[in-house]
């Protein structure tokens, strides 16, 4: 039905103003009250469907032309969640083409004029009630005892709001972020020495952590450290092939080639026993250090020097150790890395790929990510990476909406940052807004295109129920933002 694609928002101002009074409401209300009277008096059961029938039918007559035909449209997709309302079916089903179809009714009316928002340094005031003119006691009087007045409640904006979670919730303690980044630089440099110990003829580079919390860009707790352990491979030997060119045909991944093999046979490079068809296999790296980080290292011993308990994660394919101290819980992940393989300096990581693409090596956006937000905010007062936070903060509270990692959001500030608007901490609320807009349009459309590479969705890995679920959800927040926060 042609109302199903029509997007509403599209047309502004498309719903009338309650104060704007139709010169033939009076008309469309007694027609309405008389067909009222006329439906109690029947018993046949047709319900809310025969009003809606009935208000379609006679809107040209009350409303015009152009009336009814804006009428039609909000009429019959409110009749649509009507009849499924009053219909047997799924909860899935229901929920799953719900969201859908309410975008039909998105609209802007959501954003109510309001004043101007309270800056994050600034306090916000207090109502008290307005002093009253003393009144001379009498001798015949006594002085009444003053009555305490309760101040009126607080009618907080959704900027307001905003701030107060971003202060409650986003900020991280500096001296947990002090501490987690003592305790990975202490568990890189056993790490290392295990490495270098273990297998010392390989030519592991050193160990560096790092990652989003090392740059301000974590939200809510310092939970998660990466720790690149770098492969340093020998220069002339070895040669970049972009996933599309390969079997897989995958367009987020690279393969690493064994060249010079006339002149340097197999065996000439110590990274020749993890060749597979003539590639440097991703998979067989993983399956060594896996190996050897679960069974091999005396981390009971290191956590008791280190003053801390680490225990290495059995139920992930990733590299993952969990480390647990009186204080906080953060889990480090170690990612083998090829660095600086190609002239613009592509990072690869070794991550757990399946079917064609297993010995393919992931290519890791994220210091291309980071460098753009910072390169977008230093242009001007923007609060790019602050919306970033703001995003990650509240979805990690959500089990629906944390499927969205730092990645996804990430790729939507970016895609946002660039317009032409207004980024400042007052028009943060709004900036909000927009993401969550964007993110509902990408959904509806499965399609979240990477702001580096568009061959890349990075959705395309979503399953439809979650993307129903996730849909829903943000849809429902934004009729009310605050029920997100």
């Amino acid at each position: 039905m042609m109302a199903k694609h029509l997007r509403l928002s599209a047309l502004p101002g498309w719903l009338p103003s309650p104060s704007a009074a139709h010169p033939s409401l009076p008309l469309l209300q007694a027609t309405m009250a008389e067909f009222s009277q006329k439906q109690r008096k029947q018993h046949g059961g047709e319900g809310l469907g025969s009003v809606v029938d009935f208000l379609l039918a006679n809107a040209r007559l009350v409303l015009g032309v152009s009336g009814a035909a804006v009428l039609g449209i909000a009429t019959l997709a409110v009749k649509r969640l009507l009849d499924r309302a009053t219909s047997p079916r799924d909860e899935d089903d229901s929920k799953g083409d719900g969201w859908k179809e309410l975008s039909l009714l998105r609209a802007t009316s959501h954003r109510q004029p309001q004043p101007p928002p309270a800056a994050l340094s600034q306090p916000i005031p207090l109502v008290s009630p307005p002093p009253s003119a003393p009144v001379e006691p009498t001798h015949s009087q006594k002085t009444p005892t003053p009555q305490l007045s309760s101040p009126a409640p607080l009618r907080l904006t959704f900027q307001e709001k905003l701030l107060a979670f971003e202060r409650n919730c986003v900020v991280i303690p500096e001296a947990h972020v002090t501490l987690v980044k003592q305790l990975a630089g202490d568990i890189a440099l056993e790490l290392q020495a295990y490495l270098r110990s273990k297998f010392p003829e390989l030519p592991f580079g050193a160990l560096v952590p790092g990652g989003p919390l090392y740059e301000g860009l974590q939200a809510g707790a310092a939970e998660h450290v990466r720790l690149l352990a770098p492969l340093e491979l020998e220069p002339g030997l070895w040669s970049l092939v972009p996933g599309m060119d390969t079997v897989a045909r995958e367009p987020r991944c690279w393969a690493v080639r064994r060249t010079q093999l006339e002149f340097h046979p197999r065996g000439r490079s110590p990274w020749d026993r993890f060749l597979v068809g003539g590639y440097l296999s991703s998979r067989v790296l993983l399956e060594l250090l896996r190996k050897a980080l679960a069974a091999s290292v005396n981390w009971p011993a290191i956590g008791s020097l280190l003053g801390c308990l680490i225990r290495p994660s059995v139920a992930s394919e990733e590299l993952l150790l969990e480390i647990q101290h009186e204080c906080l819980e953060f889990t480090l992940a170690v990612l083998l890395v090829v660095p600086g393989a190609s002239t613009d300096d592509r990072l690869l990581l070794a991550w757990p790929l399946e079917g064609l693409a297993a010995n393919l090596w992931l290519q890791d956006l994220y210091p291309v990510e980071a460098a753009c937000l910072r390169a977008l905010d230093d242009r001007d007062a923007g609060t790019r990476r602050r919306l970033l936070l703001l995003l990650r903060g509240v979805f990690r509270g959500h089990p629906a909406l944390v499927r969205l990692g730092w990645s996804h959001l990430t790729q939507v500030v970016l895609h946002l940052g660039k317009e032409e608007v207004v980024w400042t901490e007052e028009a943060l609320g709004d900036r909000f807004l927009q993401a969550l807009e964007f993110l509902v349009g990408s959904l509806e459309q499965a399609s979240l295109p990477c702001h580096f590479n568009t061959n890349v969705n990075l959705l395309g890995s979503f399953r439809e129920e979650e993307i129903d679920d996730i849909g829903y959800i943000l849809y429902s927040g934004l009729q009310v933002p605050e029920s997100l926060l």
